[in-house]
């Protein structure tokens, strides 16, 4: 017989305790309700009944027969000890409660092994014994008649038995869906990310990103409704919201607090479409103006809105307000899921950039360290005529000073991150001061950043390219000023890094690599990536993402006097 077969073929330790416990307490009941020790022969036949179900819980038949046993003799017991009870002077509720405590036990089995049917048929069978032997148990010649006492105390007894048999199956019932329905965490991550994994191979790239599904969504949207500056706004923490897109002829500062007074607050709480007769642009000069707002519901999550403004009065009545919530339905799904990815993709890289980081700091850089301290030992102990030796171990402990300096300087450009509450410009003037100051060169900082955010993933990509900029100006260009520019608007971020060095041209191979990686991150996010010479001497390098209405107004308007000259 298998080890694991004979261990559940043996009692268990607390149910042997439970019933002698059990028994013990119903046979002090029986003494105190009938003062008489010959009903105690009840308390043995109980235990005898229940001897098989004990050494043998598994068996297919011994348990349920022996449980049915305990059941017949309980309903006679109680009838029998009421009755002598009631000869006694004690009413006869007593001398049933003295017994039928007992019931627990077989119900309580029949529950702990799932076998509720059974516990049914013991409870009923308990319930029959109980009524007919109340009728007619024969106590010292005298048949004694059920009395109403009696019944109401073994209803009590069957009704307690009942419903912990029903909270016990209830109880399994709950246990076994949560266990089916619940996957482990582990396994439920695997199969989401496995799902992500497919859907981010087979969808292109621009159906993934947050930037030209909410473009698009607005090209679609001013077909079916007039709007003369239009934006599409998402989440961003802390209360506020990011400008994803936007179209119009002039710079709007977009309302992006949640907490405001303002119909963009009260559609992202209601995740219904508001209409306004006022502005949603700070900026905007007033006017005859209707608004509309319309939430980017997916599920029961609002992950966006849509803003469209008109200078024209009642230019949103009910008609297009019907067709535009019907093209931004099935939109707001694909912003989710645009969203999620950036999320996950964005936390993923974060999180490879700290290991990373932590790598490099606990193996090479202390492995560099004591190398350095070597070569100082080795110079502590060269003798004056070998100057020769000492020149080249001073040569070798510079060279190591200089690479432990480069990658404590990669420890900080792997560790910089675009704080929520700071904002890019200040990340960007924080990196460019600290590498600036590592190489001897003087930073000249213009930062020109609105209120308004980014999207966090436009953020740090923009922020790769301007360290990836500043540093190679440091490394390869031979500089002795930096100047480092940065303008946000959103949509709109222009991040620009010149210096007075040698010039592209001049720099080595190496440089070229990092002059890849950034036009990878600019495509990323669908911004522009220019590199030039710099007069009289350097290079720039510039990052465009989005367009300025007012740049772009203001270049019309320059365009169109040199055109007035000309003419004149």
């Amino acid at each position: 017989m298998p080890a694991s077969t004979s261990a559940r073929s043996r009692p268990h330790p607390l149910a042997v305790a439970a019933r002698l416990v059990m028994l013990a307490l119903v046979a002090v009941l029986t003494l105190l309700a009938t003062a008489d020790p010959a009903q105690l022969w009840w308390v043995a036949l109980l235990a005898a009944a229940g001897v098989p179900a004990l050494l043998a819980p598994q068996h297919r038949l011994l348990g349920p027969l022996s449980r049915l046993a305990e059941a017949v003799l309980l309903g006679l017991a109680a009838s029998q000890v009421a009755a002598v009870a009631t000869l006694g002077g004690t009413t006869p509720g007593v001398g049933a409660s003295a017994v039928l405590p007992y019931l627990a036990v077989p119900v309580t089995v029949t529950a702990l092994r799932r076998r509720f049917v059974e516990g049914g048929v013991l409870v009923g069978v308990t319930a029959l014994i109980l009524l007919v032997s109340g009728a007619f148990t024969v106590v010292d010649g005298q048949r004694q008649l059920v009395q109403p006492g009696y019944l109401a105390v073994c209803a009590q007894w069957l009704i307690l038995a009942g419903l912990g048999l029903a909270t016990g199956c209830a109880l399994q019932k709950l246990v076994r869906v949560r266990a089916e329905s619940a996957p482990q965490p582990y396994a439920e991550a695997t199969r989401l990310l496995t799902q992500l994994r497919t859907v981010a191979r087979q969808l292109p790239g621009a159906t993934l990103d947050p930037g030209g599904i909410s473009e698009h969504l607005l090209e679609e949207l001013r077909t079916v409704a007039r709007a003369d500056r239009a934006a599409v706004l998402s989440a961003s923490g802390g209360g506020r919201l990011v400008v994803l897109a936007q179209v119009g002829a002039e710079r709007v500062d977009w309302e992006t607090t949640l907490d405001a007074d303002s119909a963009i607050a009260d559609a992202w709480a209601s995740q219904q479409p508001q209409t306004a007769a006022r502005t949603q642009a700070r900026s905007h000069a007033g006017g005859d103006v209707s608004a509309l707002i319309v939430p980017l519901v997916a599920g029961v999550r609002t992950v966006g809105l849509v803003v469209l403004e008109a200078d024209a009065g009642q230019a949103y009545p009910a008609p297009v307000v019907a067709g535009v919530t019907a093209l931004t339905g099935p939109a707001a799904l694909r912003l989710e899921a645009a969203l999620l990815f950036d999320e996950v993709r964005s936390l993923a890289t974060n999180e490879e950039r700290q290991r990373l980081a932590r790598e490099i700091h606990d193996g090479v850089a202390q492995e560099l360290v004591m190398v350095g301290y070597g070569i100082d030992n080795a110079l502590a102990t060269v003798h004056d005529d070998t100057e020769e030796t000492a020149e080249s171990l001073r040569a070798l402990r510079h060279e190591v000073t200089r690479v432990i300096t480069e990658l404590r300087l990669s420890l900080f450009e792997l560790r910089s991150e675009v704080d929520r509450h700071g904002g890019l410009a200040a990340a960007i003037a924080e990196y460019a001061r600290t590498v600036g100051a590592s190489g001897g060169l003087r930073v000249h900082l213009s930062l020109d950043e609105s209120t308004a955010r980014l999207p966090a993933a436009t953020e740090a990509e923009l922020l790769r390219i301007a360290q990836e900029a500043v540093t190679n100006a440091r490394k390869h260009a031979g500089a002795a000023n930096l100047w480092v520019t940065c303008e946000v608007d959103p949509p709109y971020a222009q991040i620009e890094v010149s210096d007075d060095g040698h010039g592209i041209g001049d720099q080595r191979a190496e440089g070229h690599y990092g002059l890849a990686i950034m036009a990878e991150r600019a495509e990323r996010i669908r911004g522009r990536l220019e590199i030039r010479p710099r007069q009289p001497s350097g290079t720039t390098v510039a990052v465009v993402v989005g367009s300025s209405p007012r740049r772009d107004n203001v270049r019309g308007s320059a365009a169109a006097a040199e055109g007035q000259e000309t003419r004149g």
